[in-house]
């Protein structure tokens, strides 16, 4: 995976992140950002995959 396009990722999952948390308290659960860490990381590998299927259309 492209070292810059994950920071880029990141930077947009991190944005989102308190909007998901919420939604996840409201359903009484709450997670540490040790808890969130994996999520994150498939998040990733959506948000890769999702990219090169972009670049593929073009």
């Amino acid at each position: 995976m492209n070292q810059e396009l994950n920071m880029k990722f990141m930077q947009i999952a991190m944005k989102h992140l308190p909007e998901g948390k919420e939604l996840l308290e409201k359903k009484g659960m709450e997670l540490s950002m040790e808890d969130i860490q994996p999520m994150l990381n498939l998040l990733l590998k959506v948000m890769n995959d999702a990219y090169e299927l972009g670049k593929q259309d073009q």
